[in-house]
């Protein structure tokens, strides 16, 4: 029977892979960098959440970019001593952009505070030793547009930051997000083309996220190929949003494009973050967490990824 388009896709990817283990085995000998986004641990405290995390052999963090205000979210010292305490290193922040604080906004005191947010938050990432600041170009939870020129705001509004970005040694990972979240930029293309726009070498990178991959994305391990040394991080979930394993995502396909682009190195990181399905996430911040699904969400991805990696880094050709 002739295979379908996906599967000749996944093919390919699959080939490409089996070779490169044959004639670079030393590209096969560090394991991708696994860490975890914590912020949809609702309203855990930071500690509890760290432990959690390093029980499950989770050596990197994610950490909730909650400095709404100048007196809000983790307080720097704080973090610094449950780090250590746990020897938990942070792998980025994740940006969080609505309505109140959009880039994109024809509001310009909303652009304005995306503006001091972005501030506190590559603060805070420069303290705690992260690599990356998640950025979304406009609103998550408003699909539709404000109007034709939104794109040209929040090009203007990053790029004025892009200086900073460097001064302060913090990539700035622009996130694709599917159309049922944000109004645009949904792909790995559509970030690129953005990130062009800008044209301001302190902000080059991406932040992907499968779950948002399979809705806008041909293939999602094509999709990685396309992002290539852009990508910095990404995101992982099931195909429903829950944990790795619990769903029908390919993830044996996107750790092989992962091992393509040289991922499994210093500075890049695989991010699990089952959120749930819904056209809008952000409420998962402010829940009253559940140990017992945590620790499953936690447990059963971890386990499931590093179980996938092992599995396709040991198998031979046949």
């Amino acid at each position: 029977m002739k295979k379908q388009n996906y599967e000749l896709k996944t093919e390919r990817i699959n080939k490409a892979f089996q070779r490169l283990k044959e004639e670079q085995p030393e590209k096969m000998e560090t394991r991708l960098n696994l860490s975890w986004s914590n912020w949809g641990f609702g309203l855990e405290s930071l500690e509890e959440s760290v432990k959690r995390l390093k029980n499950a052999g989770i050596d990197y963090i994610e950490l909730h970019g909650n400095h709404y205000g100048a007196d809000l979210g983790y307080k720097t010292d704080e973090t610094l001593d449950i780090l250590h305490h746990y020897d938990m290193k942070v792998s980025g922040v994740c940006g969080m952009f609505s309505a109140e604080n959009d880039l994109s906004s024809n509001v310009p005191m909303k652009r304005q505070a995306a503006i001091e947010y972005i501030k506190r938050e590559l603060d805070f990432a420069h303290a705690v030793n992260g690599d990356y600041l998640l950025v979304v170009p406009g609103a998550v939870g408003r699909p539709n547009a404000y109007d034709e020129t939104e794109f040209d705001r929040s090009v203007e509004t990053l790029g004025g930051l892009g200086n900073l970005f460097i001064e302060k040694g913090i990539k700035a990972a622009i996130e694709p997000v599917r159309a049922a979240e944000v109004s645009f930029v949904h792909t790995v293309g559509e970030a690129k083309t953005y990130i062009e726009a800008i044209n301001h070498k302190g902000i080059g990178h991406i932040n992907g996220d499968i779950y948002h991959m399979q809705s806008e994305e041909a293939h999602i391990g094509e999709a990685i190929l396309e992002a290539g040394d852009q990508l910095v991080n990404l995101h992982l979930a099931d195909s429903n949003r829950g944990a790795l394993g619990e769903g029908f995502m390919d993830i044996d396909t996107i750790i092989m494009s992962l091992y393509l682009i040289g991922f499994n190195q210093p500075g890049k990181y695989v991010t699990p973050e089952p959120l749930g399905p819904g056209g809008d996430p952000y409420p998962a911040m402010n829940a009253k967490p559940d140990k017992q699904k945590l620790d499953f969400l936690v447990n059963q991805t971890s386990s499931y990824f590093r179980e996938r990696e092992k599995e396709l880094l040991s198998m031979n050709r046949g």
